[in-house]
């Protein structure tokens, strides 16, 4: 059974914090901030404002097949192996990124040695892998930008890690898998709940909330 993340009332949190103030920084909080969506499973929905009008499917990011995306670099998340606050966060980093990545690939060997067995947060955060595999359609190239985070105290984990990133514009298969829509930029606010096992980080427990204007 997956133990339970304190954060995402850490998210929330999260939003007041870097809503209020440089990202990463310890401002104070004016405003709440606007509705986003939020995760049941995760990422792999889209966003309620994503900017979903039908594509064509002509777009000449289509052209790029699922196997010549690389996946993400571990060299790109110096220090991830390292048993320290920060080499948590480069650990959470590098899940997101992977999971992502997945979600272009269906790869999935690579992320599930990232988590636990018993992440049930986590196979929800990742929960429309398997159906994109089912059908071989997958969700289009795109990056990710990196817009900050923070290390949250935690007595369910080592550490609850919050990040935030921006997927850039793409398009996704959409349910019915026959035809597909485009997303515009979509903002992400991710916690992730971080053990140190057998001298490796291992995500143990993911939460997130994304929307168009999310850092708002």
């Amino acid at each position: 059974m997956s133990r339970r993340l304190l954060a995402i009332a850490a998210a929330a949190a999260l939003t007041f914090t870097f809503a209020a103030c440089d990202v990463g920084g310890d401002g104070p909080v004016t405003e709440p901030p606007q509705q986003v969506g939020t995760s049941d499973g995760g990422g792999a929905a889209p966003s309620d404002g994503g900017g979903a009008a039908p594509s064509d499917g002509g777009d000449d990011d289509q052209t790029v097949a699922a196997s010549d995306i690389p996946a993400p670099d571990p060299a790109d998340y110096a220090g991830m192996d390292e048993h320290t606050a920060d080499g948590a966060t480069q650990a959470f980093r590098y899940y997101i990124a992977v999971s992502m990545w997945a979600h272009q690939t269906g790869e999935t060997e690579l992320l599930g040695s990232l988590q636990s067995d018993d992440c049930e947060s986590c196979d929800e955060f990742n929960k429309d892998v398997p159906m994109l595999v089912e059908h071989d359609e997958y969700w289009s190239p795109f990056t990710i930008t990196d817009n900050g985070s923070k290390i949250h105290e935690s007595v369910n984990f080592d550490h609850e890690i919050g990040y935030y990133f921006t997927t850039s514009p793409h398009s996704r298969p959409v349910e019915t898998f026959d035809d597909r829509f485009d997303v515009d930029e979509i903002q992400y606010i991710a916690v992730g709940g971080m053990t140190w096992e057998s001298d490796r980080w291992v995500t143990e427990g993911v939460d997130a909330k994304w929307g168009e204007d999310a850092f708002s």
